[in-house]
């Protein structure tokens, strides 16, 4: 199995919100970060925003506007617009 096949896996078998938590925790540096963390709170930046975009394209394959990051900045409220305006199976 590639990695681009276990993303793919990953994604079908996970909620949008369980993949964007992930992804926050990993690519901030906060263990305990949750679904209603706040993005500015933790430490969140512009090249963070731009890596968590990056992170959904590769793992859901949606391309979503850095913009979005900053303004929807939890993990639950960012992939609520995810799901709801790139129309996730």
């Amino acid at each position: 199995m590639t990695a681009t096949d276990h993303a793919t896996t990953t994604a079908s078998t996970a909620s949008t919100v369980d993949l964007l938590v992930a992804a926050y925790r990993e690519i901030l540096g906060v263990a305990g970060l949750d679904r209603d963390s706040d993005f500015y709170e933790v430490g969140g930046d512009s090249l963070t925003a731009f890596q968590i975009t990056g992170r959904i394209q590769d793992v859901l394959g949606v391309e979503v506007p850095v913009s979005l990051v900053f303004a929807y900045p939890t993990p639950a409220d960012l992939a609520s617009v995810v799901d709801s305006d790139f129309a996730r199976a």
